[in-house]
């Protein structure tokens, strides 16, 4: 686990820890993520499935950087592939449930042991990504349900994967059209 160092992240983490946890926010992010975890157990193939977060769900309390922000449910028992955002620096917090979040830094995957217990540190339940990126999810046991914060609004935020038949290229995808 690497730590979070830098004090103005660590604060603009605590801001978004706040919004995410305030009972206002509970009533309408909950039933998203339930109905996001019903769409991903309906179709077995995909590793992952999202859907976008009205930003006034957190009042205006959000740091005027943030343009989005989304729940995202990662599969059980698999990784979520390689990804990167290179328009968007991303705020991760573990919602329910835990996994991996391993982030490439200097051409090594790092791992981030991110966890949903409200008692945890902020660096237990956070991670930070900044733009192009490559990060994965990597889940045990349980789906895993995450809240994500983007600089980008939900119709621009590009996700860019590996080309599968070409290592050399990626291609890139949005995730609303």
């Amino acid at each position: 686990m690497t730590p979070i160092a830098d004090q103005n992240e660590i604060a603009v983490l605590r801001v978004l820890d706040e919004v995410v946890r305030h009972p206002s926010a509970q009533a309408i992010i909950e039933p998203i993520a339930s109905r996001v975890e019903a769409q991903l157990n309906s179709d077995p193939t995909p590793m992952l499935a999202w859907e976008p977060i009205s930003l006034d769900t957190y009042s205006d309390k959000l740091p005027n950087f943030i343009r989005s922000s989304w729940i995202f449910v990662l599969r059980a028992n698999s990784a979520s592939g390689a990804e990167r955002h290179p328009n968007s620096y991303q705020r991760v917090m573990s919602y329910r449930g835990g996994g991996d979040l391993q982030i490439r830094v200097d051409n090594e995957w790092r791992s981030h042991l991110l966890r949903s217990h409200p008692h945890a540190s902020l660096e237990s339940r956070w991670a930070s990504i900044p733009p192009n990126t490559w990060h994965q999810g990597v889940v045990l046991g349980y789906h895993w349900v995450v809240v994500s914060f983007h600089t980008v609004s939900d119709r621009e935020l590009i996700e860019e994967r590996l080309d599968p038949t070409d290592p050399n290229r990626t291609c890139q995808r949005r995730y609303l059209h």
